[in-house]
């Protein structure tokens, strides 16, 4: 390996240990409460090394979501496989919550801790996290073309992220423990079953 190569490999390793250090105290601490120079604590640099690679940490804050949607958005790739629609979407459901369920420092700041006031907004940066709501959505279109369900695809789709979303919130949280495991067999069976009801309600039943 050459030297410019070797330099750009340490780069990038420098850039992914700030990402993964931020996001550790910006769930543990909140985004507020987390300065750059913390960060640079953190891993014992000054923090003038770590405005060498981000500007400041709302851009820090901004590539950790990228990088979680992107992971999110890479898990649901598999499911295209599956040719029915509404099978794809009810798997779609179960695939989500367990995204939250195994990434939930990712699932923390990609959609429960608060933004920062100054976090990026322009819209071609938000692609990715467009590409994960677009693969939902265009999965409802296909249930309606093909009659399996009726409606709009923009509104159906928000509700049935909004059921998911409030699923791996709780879960991730530790807010379901007022339910007796005994009686559901575990989360995943609580979670199947509220799905299906949903599922059902919204299903046309095809002759």
């Amino acid at each position: 390996m050459g030297i410019a190569e070797r330099k750009e490999r340490e780069k990038r390793e420098m850039r992914e240990l700030i990402i993964r250090t931020a996001m550790n105290l910006f769930v543990e601490r909140g985004y507020e409460k987390t300065s750059m120079r913390a960060i640079a604590g953190a891993i014992d640099y000054s923090p003038a090394t770590i405005y060498l690679y981000f500007k400041d940490k709302d851009e820090i804050f901004f590539a950790i979501q990228t990088k979680a949607f992107s992971h999110l958005f890479a898990t649901m790739q598999p499911l295209l496989q599956i040719q029915n629609p509404m099978e794809r979407l009810k798997t779609l459901g179960r695939v989500y919550v367990k995204f939250a369920m195994d990434h939930p420092q990712y699932y923390d700041v990609m959609f429960i801790m608060d933004s920062p006031m100054n976090a990026e907004t322009n819209q071609e940066k938000w692609e990715i996290g467009k590409q994960a709501h677009s693969f939902l959505e265009n999965t409802v279109q296909q249930c309606l073309d093909e009659g399996y369900l009726e409606g709009n695809a923009e509104k159906i789709a928000f509700l049935m992220w909004s059921m998911v979303h409030g699923m791996a919130s709780l879960l991730i949280r530790n807010r379901l423990k007022m339910y007796d495991c005994e009686v559901w067999g575990d989360y995943q069976d609580l979670m199947n079953a509220s799905m299906d009801v949903m599922y059902k309600a919204l299903e046309i039943k095809k002759e």
